[in-house]
């Protein structure tokens, strides 16, 4: 019933309500699968309004998932930061998406390769990454950092 309440704050865009709730069924269930991966979702829903401490506590929660999980919600998180930095059209932030997607792809490529048979959740997440790429031309940085030698 509280894990219902919580998808349903997702739902109605409050994420920090969702968090709430499922650090409370975590609290008396440290291993229910469906609260971590709920509080996974709703840590990154509020992406665009968060810090790396918030990218850093949903990849931690990471270590709690079976390895298929673990490397597709890997991939959710890079995802859902790329499509962040998208959103914040700054300088760079077209190149930064780049890269998150990038690495996005690369977990839901390892989760391809273990995911259980009939679930293409990985390939259908892949798919999407690749198409926004494509969609808005998406490049890496051209420029790498060198560092100039001494004089």
């Amino acid at each position: 019933m509280a894990l219902e309440k919580a998808e349903r704050y997702r739902l109605l865009n409050e994420p920090w309500q969702a968090e709430s709730i499922c650090m409370d069924i975590l609290e008396a269930e440290p291993d229910n699968r469906k609260a971590i991966v709920t509080l996974i979702l709703a840590i990154t829903d509020d992406f665009g309004a968060s810090s790396l401490a918030d990218m850093n506590r949903a990849r931690q929660l990471l270590l709690r998932l079976p390895e298929y999980e673990r490397h597709y919600y890997a991939g959710l998180i890079c995802e859902r930061q790329g499509n962040s930095m998208f959103n914040k059209h700054t300088p760079n932030s077209d190149f930064t998406a780049y890269e998150w997607l990038i690495d996005a792809m690369e977990y839901y490529e390892k989760a391809e390769a273990i995911r259980p048979q009939g679930n293409d959740d990985s390939i259908l997440r892949w798919n999407t990454c690749a198409r926004l790429i494509m969609h808005y031309d998406l490049k890496p940085r051209d420029e790498k950092y060198i560092e100039q030698p001494l004089e």
